[in-house]
């Protein structure tokens, strides 16, 4: 549960409720707190719970990593076939994680849907724009990657480790890898109602996220073809600008010098040939990488 924000004082309430949830499934568990940074008052309550003899571990960070590494300390010091990943604080009712947590027995990642939703309209709008985008740059059928409540097997934590804001698509990487991702859902938490109001950079964070996103999964390995077809585009707009100018120059005897369209064509063949030249080179990297990158996850082996 990697804590990443000061305003989750009333962390003692929020373990109450996700450990009432998580108890009725009849498992052994254990809670991994991942603190990011200084939390001095989170850090007391969490002690206190531990010397009562709840079931907690602390991790604390030297200094604010953000959420991605705060993920990929939990899984480190995970020990379960069965991970859980929660918010610090309540984004959906416990009572629900039992129901999320025995779907996994027919995939290997669970991630919960907060529907119907309860919080304010600006929310709900924000939430729906980002999905969509999400859905049709990604192509990958998910109505609410911005909750953090998901369910996972262990093996999909192995293989997955996620950096910067890509903690947002760690169903998406999941399922790049040909794990089988489900999404269900769960009653949305009054705690979660609070108005989400960024600001403009931040927006922006996201639009640059998804692209990153959509690179990571269309293009990992072949990106001369998203920079061959870019480039390709834009030199061939310059070259039949140039083309027409040279005709119009050659047939009509219109004059080139006071022309901007030629400086403007001749800079789209050349950058057309810059992008072009970036796709060659992620060609050379991920061939001379190519060992190293693993983009699938085997499932099964039989031997006869």
């Amino acid at each position: 549960m990697p804590v990443t924000e000061s305003r989750y004082d009333d962390v003692d309430e929020i373990y109450r409720s996700y450990q009432n949830g998580i108890s009725r499934t009849k498992l052994s568990y254990e809670f991994i707190y991942v603190l990011d940074g200084e939390y001095p008052d989170v850090y007391e309550k969490l002690r206190r719970l531990r010397a009562q003899g709840e079931p907690i571990r602390i991790i604390k960070l030297a200094r604010s990593f953000g959420e991605a590494t705060a993920l990929n300390v939990g899984f480190q010091n995970a020990h379960g076939d069965i991970i859980l990943t929660l918010p610090a604080y309540e984004q959906v009712k416990g009572d629900d994680l039992p129901r999320l947590m025995q779907a996994l027995e027919s995939s290997d990642m669970i991630i919960a849907r907060r529907w119907p939703r309860t919080d304010s309209t600006f929310n709900r709008i924000q939430s729906s724009i980002f999905n969509a985008l999400q859905r049709a740059i990604t192509k990958f059928p998910a109505h609410d990657l911005g909750c953090g409540v998901r369910v996972l097997k262990r093996e999909v934590a192995a293989e997955l480790h996620v950096y910067g804001e890509q903690h947002r698509f760690l169903p998406l990487l999941a399922h790049r890898l040909g794990f089988k991702v489900r999404e269900l859902d769960a009653a949305q938490s009054p705690k979660d109602a609070f108005r989400r109001v960024h600001r403009l950079s931040e927006y922006l964070r996201r639009i640059i996220d998804l692209l990153t996103a959509f690179f990571l999964v269309r293009f990992t390995k072949k990106p001369l073809r998203f920079f061959g077809t870019v480039g390709f585009a834009a030199f061939m707009i310059g070259a039949l600008a140039t083309l027409w100018l040279v005709i119009e120059r050659g047939f009509f005897d219109v004059p080139l010098g006071n022309r901007p369209m030629l400086v403007i064509a001749a800079l789209f063949m050349v950058l057309g040939i810059q992008i072009i030249a970036i796709g060659l080179l992620g060609e050379l990297l991920i061939f001379t990488h190519a060992g190293e990158i693993k983009e699938y996850f085997v499932e099964e082996t039989i031997n006869d």
